[in-house]
C-alpha cells in the first residue's frame, strides 16, 4: 500500500474495514480495568440495567475503533495525530459475539494556514454491527502531513 498523505483524502466515503468480533472475555477484561460498571462486568447484574444484558463499554468500542483505524490506514499514513474529538455517540449496545465493521467518511479537508507541512481531515467514523446498525459514531479531525510540504524527504 502506498503511504497516504493529506492530499490523498477527498470528501466522500473512504471505505470500510473489518469485521472484528467482540468477545465476552475482552468486554469483562476491559471493564475490570477501565470501566467497572455492572453492565460491563456481570451478565446477571447487567440484565437489570437499561442495557438489558452484558455490553461493551463505549470506551472499549472507541479503543477497538482506534485499533481498526491503525490497522486499516493510519500506520501507513503521514498521520500526525488528532487535535480533538468533536462528538462521540454510543447508539446501541455492543454484545459478546458482535462483529463490528468500521466505516469512515471524509467530511472535508483543510490545509493548515499557519503550518504548511500539515492539513486537517474531518471524518465521520461509524462502527456497525453485523445487522448494519450503527452502534457508535464519532466525528473527529485527523492531522495529516502533506506530501508537498517544505523540507519533506
Amino acid at each position: 500500500m502506498t503511504r497516504l498523505y493529506f492530499e490523498d483524502f477527498k470528501p466522500g466515503l473512504l471505505g470500510e474495514f473489518g469485521p472484528r468480533e467482540i468477545t465476552r472475555d475482552e468486554i469483562i477484561a476491559f471493564a475490570t480495568e477501565f470501566d467497572p460498571q455492572s453492565m460491563h462486568l456481570d451478565e446477571e447484574a447487567a440484565r437489570e440495567t437499561m442495557l438489558g444484558g452484558l455490553s461493551a463499554s463505549g470506551w472499549h468500542t472507541c479503543g477497538v475503533m482506534m485499533r481498526m483505524l491503525c490497522d486499516w490506514f493510519i500506520l501507513n499514513s503521514a498521520s500526525m495525530g488528532a487535535n480533538a474529538i468533536d462528538e462521540v455517540k454510543w447508539l446501541r449496545p455492543v454484545r459478546p459475539g458482535d462483529q463490528l465493521t468500521l466505516r469512515t467518511t471524509i467530511l472535508e479537508t483543510r490545509a493548515s494556514q499557519g503550518r504548511p507541512e500539515m492539513g486537517f481531515v474531518s471524518c465521520l467514523f461509524e462502527m456497525l454491527n453485523a445487522s448494519r446498525e450503527t452502534v457508535m459514531e464519532m466525528r473527529s479531525s485527523l492531522i495529516m502531513g502533506r506530501r508537498a510540504a517544505p523540507n519533506r524527504p
